[in-house]
């Protein structure tokens, strides 16, 4: 279903008329509601597109639901897509935001590539899963703490004598071993993906994988569809899991206790939950959205951008760029550590 100006148009009169029947209205003592069949055969079916629909002449941050269409005036119809505009406007606008000329450059030319119009139809399975991208940080603490013990263990065992005395130990084993930790930690992580994946997509279907993400915000800026930003985030989380793979590898080339590599990594992962970013401005909140927690949330609809001179990158982009030069720099590292080992 498309959502062209007069579809929206239409809806809105049709909310309006009733409200216009006392029969139709109730009252909590702080808003009007429908109720009866009005509410269960009109409004019920089709509740969230209606509050979609309305929260997009809406204020920044500001709730309301489908009642708040009372207020619309569409006796000459309604721009949809223009509202849309004015509230984006309205965002890089804001003060508190802090966005430069040349941020707010970055995300218009984001947004002139979003669609019009939306086209709407029911995305309940990958609204789970994009609210609940978060919870992969476990699986990332269990690859983290089954890999601990990759270099520490062998020096608990007194087996570093044995490999690095050996004619390939400094060589080409370091190097297996961190390949096979790698692929160890991806694959192990890959399975925890498909059933955290696959029981909300089968719960609740797989459909709406196609429809663009501004359905469930309209001021989203990103041109992609539920699936296309599911892929682009989970690019992103798995970039996190291998730069943690290689911090917990480096940690246990120097750590002689899997332990004390454990004391270090849950830290890493897991106090970021408790750092709440008070804005989208400022390199406090700048650096908490590059934590490997906040990292692993999509905020689609968040304008949090990094600007480094004339450069300016979306969160996506930026997260990309830190934990893939984790990925590539902390493995080396962890073989350069290893390698230079005094066997006790």
């Amino acid at each position: 279903m498309l959502l062209t100006d007069e579809y929206i148009a239409d809806s809105i009169r049709e909310v309006q008329e009733l409200f216009e029947d006392p029969e139709n209205v109730g009252y909590d003592g702080n808003e009007q509601f429908l109720i009866g069949d009005a509410y269960w055969k009109e409004i019920a079916p089709r509740e969230s597109l209606l509050d979609m629909i309305v929260r997009n002449y809406a204020d920044p941050n500001v709730s309301v639901g489908y009642s708040a269409m009372t207020d619309l005036d569409v006796s000459d119809g309604t721009d949809f897509y223009q509202a849309r505009q004015d509230k984006i406007e309205k965002i890089l606008n804001d003060a508190s935001k802090e966005l430069s000329d040349e941020e707010k450059a970055y995300w218009r030319e984001m947004n002139s590539k979003v669609r019009e119009p939306f086209r709407y139809g029911y995305y309940g399975g990958w609204e789970v899963l994009i609210s609940a991208f978060e919870l992969l940080m476990f699986p990332i603490l269990a690859v983290c703490i089954v890999l601990a013990p990759v270099f520490s263990g062998e020096y608990q065992a007194g087996t570093d004598a044995v490999i690095l005395s050996g004619k390939y130990g400094k060589t080409r084993l370091v190097t297996a071993k961190l390949v096979a930790a790698l692929l160890f930690g991806g694959m192990a992580f890959t399975l925890h993906v498909m059933v955290a994946f696959g029981i909300p997509l089968a719960a609740f279907g797989a459909d709406g994988w196609n429809l663009p993400l501004q359905i469930n915000g309209t001021t989203v800026p990103y041109p992609l569809t539920f699936l296309e930003g599911t892929l682009v985030n989970l690019g992103v989380i798995y970039l996190v899991l291998t730069a943690m793979i290689g911090l917990t590898l480096f940690l246990s080339a120097k750590m002689r206790s899997p332990y004390l590599v454990l004391i270090v990594v849950m830290p890493v992962l897991f106090l970021p939950m408790f750092l709440s970013a008070n804005g989208t401005a400022g390199i406090y909140n700048l650096f908490v959205f590059l934590t490997p927690y906040r990292s692993l949330m999509p905020n689609f609809g968040s304008y949090l951008s990094y600007q480094f001179g004339p450069v300016v990158l979306d969160a996506f982009t930026a997260r990309a760029v830190v934990y893939g030069a984790l990925t590539l720099l902390l493995p080396p590292l962890a073989r350069a550590g290893f390698k230079k080992h005094q066997v006790a």
